[in-house]
């Protein structure tokens, strides 16, 4: 899988002049996208999409929101700055539910060693938005579902998500697989947040 990190998947990737801003962010382990909430030139909404009306006074004038896939149980437990149990990281290798991690920017991340910013073709972010949309498990009403009303702060929030997440296929995997959908540059195969940032690093410094 280390190997993978290395060989790279839309390796002719280049930035969109004047393109969409978009962020792969990493705490160190694991990796999110951060886009912009609203982008004219693809009509995307994404405070709309997401179906919270009551977060329009709160997050209206964010120009960011990031978005996660992980274990259930793992984010669940990471509440209040805590590490999940042993037990919860040993069953991570299993397939487990899954959630999404919605997160609201004040303003635009920081390029720096766990931040790389690229810009991206509206026809490429088109591709990222329906990546990420799909990646939401609808309630019976076609809703994406709230699984939790709080998240680790008061900008973040958790809901439910589609597919299972296992040892070969983990938060860091489904970042790297919505870039490589996108036509950006990524791993081969990305079981670490420094796998998917090695590759998109490279992308843009051409």
């Amino acid at each position: 899988m280390l190997t993978g990190t290395v060989v790279p998947r839309n390796a002719d990737f280049r930035e969109t002049p004047g393109g969409i801003p978009v962020f792969v962010v990493s705490n160190g382990f694991h990796t999110d996208l951060v886009l912009p909430a609203r982008e004219a030139r693809t009509g995307t909404d994404w405070l709309a999409r997401l179906g919270q009306p009551q977060w329009g006074q709160a997050f209206g004038a964010s120009p960011f929101v990031s978005f996660g896939w992980g274990n259930e149980a793992f984010y669940l437990e990471s509440y209040g700055g805590k590490f999940p149990k042993p037990g919860t990281v040993a069953r991570a290798l299993l397939p487990a539910k899954t959630l999404m991690h919605v997160g609201f920017y004040p303003a635009a991340p920081t390029p720096g060693e766990h931040v790389v910013m690229l810009r991206i073709a509206p026809t490429q972010y088109q591709q990222l938005v329906r990546y990420v949309a799909e990646s939401f498990q609808p309630d019976s009403a076609g809703r994406w579902e709230l699984r939790n009303p709080a998240g680790y702060t008061a900008a973040d929030f958790f809901f439910r998500a589609r597919g299972r997440y296992h040892a070969l296929r983990t938060c860091n995997d489904w970042t790297n697989r919505g870039l490589h959908e996108a036509g950006i540059r990524s791993a081969l195969k990305a079981p670490l947040a420094a796998s998917v940032l090695y590759q998109v690093r490279r992308g843009v410094s051409r």
